[in-house]
């Protein structure tokens, strides 16, 4: 039986809450203005980062923010490797886990 898991997407100027599962940050550098206590990160994987062209179209944007994950999720499609090793992750904490970006 294959075993399922859920990666969502979410600003990492968000809240985090107890349904987030296993936070993983998707950035180049650290977010400004963000502490590390408060954020909850448990992981941070530079490798499966937006691309700098993608980054710089979404400018902290929030009206381009669903325009942003569809993208993104476009330009993982072409990085299986990353992907595989956030999968590997994810399926080891229970299946389910947040991608966070701090831009």
């Amino acid at each position: 039986m294959k075993r399922l898991y859920i990666i969502n997407i979410k600003r990492v100027y968000a809240k985090p809450q107890k349904n987030d599962g296993f936070r993983i940050l998707v950035n180049c550098l650290w977010p400004r203005g963000v502490s590390k206590e408060n954020t909850k990160v448990d992981l941070s994987l530079k490798d499966i980062a937006p691309s700098n062209k993608l980054r710089k179209w979404f400018r902290h944007d929030p009206k381009k923010w669903i325009r942003f994950q569809s993208k993104y999720r476009k330009e993982l499609a072409k990085n299986k490797k990353a992907v595989t090793l956030l999968k590997d992750i994810i399926k080891k904490k229970e299946g389910r886990g947040l991608a966070l970006f701090g831009f």
